[in-house]
């Protein structure tokens, strides 16, 4: 289950996600924290399974909102 989720993000990031894939128009990124939202739910997927990373991720993207500065919030 872990291997599908982390393959389906990586899709969305190459091919969907507005900071690298083809609809990235301009450069840098668009996401207030780093790493992305998709890459910190990647990596807690990896790390914690599928079911642990998809909250963590989800609670992530939760977070996010255009106010929110930018910062770093890496996985621990």
């Amino acid at each position: 289950m872990s291997k599908i989720i982390i393959i389906l993000i990586g899709f969305y990031q190459k091919y969907l996600s507005f900071d690298t894939g083809v609809f990235s128009f301009k450069k840098g990124t668009t996401c207030v924290f780093y790493p992305t939202c998709s890459e910190y739910t990647k990596q807690a997927v990896s790390k914690y399974g599928a079911f642990k990373g998809l909250y963590l991720g989800i609670r992530r993207i939760l977070r996010c909102h255009p106010w929110q500065k930018n910062h770093i919030d890496p996985l621990l």
